[in-house]
């Protein structure tokens, strides 16, 4: 149905508050990259208007540090637009502090703990290899 994939892996030692905060954050890069994903907004039979959702499903992955970074890795490798949270976002309070404190870290040291993509089916297969199904 979808020629592209959209994949969110979250690094699986978060405690649930973080891996929910994380997935937010990173969904909303992914619709800030590709607004076409948003579909028309929802109404109930009392006429009542809701958001829009997005018309693509989304798939939550799991995955320890090494495979997380590895996924991270690829993502460049590829030149495949990723969203990235770092495990320092947590510590800020507002946009532009999560920025500054991105900025201090390369793919090599950058602690991530969630990323999320969309592009091919076959090329997100590919770049998400070693994370499982979240739980």
């Amino acid at each position: 149905m979808f020629d592209t994939k959209i994949a969110i892996v979250l690094r699986n030692n978060l405690a649930s508050w973080q891996k929910l905060n994380v997935t937010a954050f990173l969904t909303s890069g992914i619709v800030g990259q590709y607004p076409d994903i948003i579909g028309e907004p929802y109404r109930d039979r009392a006429g009542n208007i809701y958001n829009a959702l997005s018309v693509q499903p989304i798939i939550v992955l799991s995955a320890d540090e090494e495979t997380i970074a590895a996924v991270h890795r690829r993502s460049l490798e590829r030149e495949v637009a990723a969203s990235v949270f770092i495990e320092e976002m947590f510590a800020t309070g507002h946009d532009a502090a999560n920025r500054a404190v991105f900025s201090e870290f390369a793919p090599e040291d950058a602690k991530v703990v969630g990323i999320a993509l969309r592009a091919d089916k076959k090329l997100v297969d590919k770049i998400v290899k070693g994370a499982k199904m979240h739980e």
